[in-house]
This record gives C-alpha cells, structure tokens and sequence, in this order.
C-alpha cells in the first residue's frame, strides 16, 4: 500500500530540478507544471501548455529516478493527461 504523500513534496521536488509552475492569468493558464493534492496517498501533476505529452514523458523519468512510483493516465474521451504519483 503507498504510504502519504502530500503536493508540497513533488513541487518541492520539481521545483528543485527548475520547472516552472503555471498561474492562472487573463482567463487562461500559463505553461509549466500543476500539482494537485488528489487524497492521503496520491498527488496529480498535470502539464499546461504545449507539448503536454514530451513534458509529462520527461517529468515522468524525473519522478521515478526520484523514488517516486508514477502511473501515466488520460481522462477519458481524450481528455487530459496525467501523471498519479504516489510513494511506494
């Protein structure tokens, strides 16, 4: 069973490898890394902006050579894609 993890981990983690984070500005979001809190042993990280599948493919790598355990997703009907990180 993954053990917790909380978002302030992986953007700490993510922000220490030099990703940038995007903000919701003028209606829209700007490029770069989302994380999400998604329950007590799960956190979502979304890319906003183009190229959404290289960035995830390359934030994906970076995770798991971190000791993170990630599962790449799509939501359904061809919606948007997602990295599941949790801690083994």
């Amino acid at each position: 069973m993954a053990r917790r993890i909380r978002a302030a981990t992986v953007e700490d983690f993510l922000l220490a490898r030099g990703h940038e984070f995007s903000e919701f500005e003028g209606g829209d979001w700007d490029p770069g890394v989302r994380v999400a809190q998604a329950g007590r042993r799960m956190v979502t990280v979304f890319w906003d902006g183009p190229g959404e599948a290289d960035q995830l493919k390359a934030i994906e790598a970076e995770l798991r050579v971190g000791g993170f355990h990630v599962v790449a997703t799509q939501q359904d009907r061809g919606g948007r894609r997602r990295l599941e990180v949790t801690l083994p």
